[in-house]
């Protein structure tokens, strides 16, 4: 293999919800533009996502100027304007306070209605101040939206062909080979060696340069079937097996852009590390 390339970009406008993929996307400091800017939370401020909820994975939300577009099953699609700066709500996400603009009635009406479940959208209006990265993983100053805990997720696409591999030998065989999606990445590189992502620390994607934070932790929500929610138990048990790495099941590598730029699918990778 070589000459790796940009073979996909995803983003998510709302945390949990299904991806959209994109011909080109622009970054900015805290990730992909549109990328979990919105993010569900309960009755007690906590992030609400597919590891509560894999139904969640049947809901998609498409970019719009000045807000989002939701669609589900049995639902009459909604647009949900960007609120306006206001008050604030509190919310916790993986234990950082963190502090985000509600939306409208409506659009809390409408989430509750598909999860069957009190919940409320919130909006993260400022993302350059809102939440820091991870201090242990961080640089002074480095900032992300409601993703996991970093601004872009890098996967490769021979990586999860060894890892579909390595699943068709095993106990769960039936239930691979997984897509993509299951991992929710932002970027997806083909054209690399299996696993060579795991010694990068420095990567341009055409005109954008990025550190390499760190390998990614996989949860639950990589069991979950994307289009019909089920859950399984590939990949974790195969990753457990044989990617256990620093107490962690780990595929891909977390991403945080030293400068703005746009991405476009089939600009090529070049690796610094």
């Amino acid at each position: 293999m070589g000459n790796p390339r940009l073979q996909s970009i995803h983003v998510h406008p709302v945390k949990a919800f299904r991806g959209l993929s994109l011909r080109e996307c622009a970054v900015e400091p805290w990730g992909p533009a549109g990328d979990r800017r919105w993010v569900l939370i309960d009755d007690g401020g906590k992030v609400v996502t597919q590891r509560q909820q894999p139904r969640l994975a049947q809901a998609a939300a498409e970019l719009l100027p000045g807000g989002v577009l939701l669609s589900a099953p049995s639902l009459e699609p909604l647009a949900v304007d960007v609120p306006e700066p206001g008050g604030t709500v509190t919310l916790e996400i993986f234990g950082d306070k963190v502090e985000g603009v509600p939306a409208d009635a409506a659009a809390h009406a409408w989430c509750s209605a598909f999860l069957r479940a009190p919940v409320r959208l919130v909006h993260m209006d400022d993302p350059a101040a809102r939440r820091p990265v991870d201090p242990a993983f961080a640089r002074p100053g480095e900032t992300v939206s409601f993703a996991d805990g970093y601004p872009l997720l890098l996967t490769s696409v021979a990586s999860l062909d060894a890892l579909n591999s390595l699943i068709a030998q095993g106990r769960h065989a039936a239930e691979g080979p997984l897509p993509m999606n299951r991992f929710r990445p932002n970027v997806v590189v083909s054209g690399a060696e299996p696993w060579a992502e795991d010694d990068w620390t420095r990567v341009e994607i055409g005109e954008v340069r990025f550190r390499v934070a760190k390998m990614c932790g996989r949860c639950v929500v990589t069991t979950t079937d994307q289009v019909t929610s089920e859950r399984g138990k590939e990949p974790l048990f195969t990753l457990g097996q044989r990617r256990r790495i620093g107490g962690k099941l780990v595929f891909g590598q977390n991403l945080v852009p030293l400068n703005r730029g746009t991405l476009r699918v089939g600009d090529p990778v070049r690796v610094h590390g």
